[in-house]
């Protein structure tokens, strides 16, 4: 048994070595891919197309917002590789969403990037920003779902673009009217 007095000064453990923005980030970019993956549970079909219709495209245009680039698109590449690794929660299995997917890694990367300029700061900005995101979404979405299913470019566009543009329209809405009640409780320099 030792006679040595306990310190006053406890020692470190290993969280305690570890950087708080780094803790942060960290949790930050896994919550944002656990987001995505909670909002493909939302899926509905949609007539015309094997591609659910889910929240996932709010949850990536506002979480761009939120987060910024790197945290953004670090979530979003996390999501696609812990599903590519075989966690189930990719709304639509088989490859047709995979184009889509990619989208959201480069959405995230678009948005957080306008974000991180002050694009979103304002309303018509944050629309505009989160148009910009959607756009990619969906070019990178349709173009991989054409090539998967042989489709020729109008047809992919029919299939992989069209059948969502009413309710992504909705969800950017959604996310350029929640943006400014979050950014209230962020705290300016």
């Amino acid at each position: 048994m030792s006679t040595t007095p306990l310190s006053a000064r406890p020692l470190p453990v290993l969280a305690d070595r570890l950087p708080g923005a780094l803790v942060r980030d960290v949790v930050l970019v896994v919550g944002f891919a656990v987001a995505i993956a909670a909002s493909a549970q939302i899926a509905v079909p949609v007539p015309g197309t094997p591609i659910l219709a889910t929240a996932q495209t709010l949850v990536v245009l506002l979480g761009a917002a939120a987060l910024g680039p790197s945290r953004a698109s670090a979530g979003a590449l996390l999501f696609a590789l812990v599903g590519f690794l075989g966690v189930p929660w990719f709304a639509v299995t088989g490859g047709a969403s995979l184009g889509y997917i990619a989208g959201f890694v480069l959405a995230a990367a678009l948005v957080g990037r306008l974000a991180r300029a002050g694009l979103v700061d304002r309303p018509l900005g944050a629309a505009a920003a989160m148009v910009a995101g959607n756009l990619v979404i969906l070019a990178s979405g349709t173009l991989v779902l054409g090539l998967l299913l042989g489709l020729g470019p109008i047809e992919a566009i029919l299939a992989g673009a069209v059948p969502f543009l009413i309710g992504d329209a909705i969800k950017i809405g959604i996310a350029t009217a929640v943006l400014p009640l979050a950014q209230r409780f962020v705290v300016r320099d």
